[in-house]
């Protein structure tokens, strides 16, 4: 009989993680997206075996979040609900081979409804909304689920070029049970527009990728006179199993 183990001692698959495939990203210069030519590496990068380093990650316990670490729409709060449109964002964080990963941090932050961050550099015309952060976090469950609730964020311009605009996003920053699970990404809306006029979107290298990042509207989860939902899955890299024997 063979089995699997974790490195935490339970069931689960053990091993360094698989090969990143590099051609599943966008280039690292895209001069379209001019921000890329100043933070795009000129050299090689270089390759190595992963360590224990990549192979491990900090471990988060549902004690450490906030009750309204989730819910966006009241956890700045201070006089009333923030202004715009409510949703629900839901989704599964699962690895490659199709595998949950629990007790992920998945971490989001966003503009408000009128298109404006809360930070001192965001100098955009758009209101300032006094109950809305912008900023949430939640752990993944044992079926690698997350939920939150927040306002759907709107577009707003930015300098790439004249009259550039970046569609409606959430930005996510995921952490499994290894730093080579590491993710940085970003959310964007079912049937926005701007989407395909995004250059930052046109480095993406083929279009079911680009679909990859839409969130689906999940008509069958929404709460009836209160909040549409979307559905927003993630895939990180998994682990090569190593079988041991009885």
């Amino acid at each position: 009989m063979s089995h699997i183990l974790s490195i935490d001692g339970q069931s689960g698959p053990l091993g360094p993680f698989v090969q990143r495939d590099s051609e599943a990203h966008p280039p690292a210069l895209t001069p379209g997206y001019k921000t890329s030519i100043l933070r795009s590496p000129r050299n090689a990068l270089i390759a190595n075996l992963p360590t224990l380093s990549e192979m491990t990650a900090p471990v988060f316990q549902p004690q450490e979040l906030g009750a309204k670490d989730n819910d966006l729409l009241t956890n700045f709060a201070k006089d009333g609900l923030p202004i715009g449109e409510r949703i629900v964002v839901h989704g599964f964080v699962r690895d490659q081979f199709g595998q949950p990963v629990r007790n992920a941090l998945v971490e989001v932050w966003q503009a408000n409804a009128s298109g404006r961050y809360r930070h001192k550099k965001d100098q955009y015309i758009g209101s300032m909304d006094p109950n809305f952060g912008g900023c949430g976090r939640v752990l993944t469950d044992a079926n690698g689920h997350y939920v939150y609730r927040t306002v759907k964020p709107g577009p707003y311009p930015w300098r790439n070029r004249i009259n550039e605009w970046r569609p409606a996003h959430i930005h996510y920053s995921i952490s499994g049970d290894g730093w080579a699970q590491r993710l940085i990404t970003q959310l964007y809306f079912e049937g926005d527009p701007l989407i395909p006029e995004c250059p930052i979107i046109k480095t993406i290298p083929s279009e079911s990728q680009i679909r990859s990042l839409i969130a689906l509207l999940d008509k069958d989860h929404a709460k009836p006179m209160d909040s549409l939902t979307y559905r927003f899955d993630i895939t990180l890299r998994g682990r090569n199993a190593t079988w041991f024997e009885n």
